[in-house]
């Protein structure tokens, strides 16, 4: 059985970035998603993209809540999901497709609790990569 991976993406001022960023989550070759967006009380569009994206995809979910921060949005998200593992993405980002299914195997296959992986900024045109770990840490 392949496990669910629950996706929680809190939503506030994104309604520029966030059509992008749920694209890329949709797109991933691990199917098995539950893409949760939290619209945490944003005063912009970004509520009812939340719910035009949703209607595009049945694995996306969405909750309206008050504002209450970043924080308060990830519980939210943690709150609702059914995953075997939570991913967390910020709106303003996107991933390569093949993400969390990198990740996945990756748990599978070390028989480890997380995975972690590198990340690429993109600033005015430059890309550096901001973090990078490339060894495997077992108890």
């Amino acid at each position: 059985m392949v496990e669910l991976i629950s996706v929680i993406v809190p939503v506030y001022k994104v309604e520029k970035y966030l059509t992008s960023c749920v694209t890329s989550l949709m797109a991933q070759s691990y199917r098995n998603l539950e893409i949760i967006l939290v619209d945490d009380g944003s005063p912009d569009r970004s509520g009812d993209l939340c719910d035009t994206l949703a209607a595009q995809d049945e694995r996306i979910v969405v909750i309206h809540k008050p504002n209450g921060g970043l924080s308060d949005a990830r519980n939210a998200g943690i709150e609702t999901a059914k995953g075997d593992y939570l991913f967390f993405l910020d709106s303003d980002d996107t991933i390569h497709e093949e993400t969390l299914e990198i990740l996945w195997k990756n748990l599978k296959e070390n028989q480890v609790d997380i995975s972690v992986c590198s990340y690429l900024a993109y600033f005015e045109g430059k890309t550096s990569i901001r973090y990078c770990l490339n060894k495997v840490l077992k108890k």
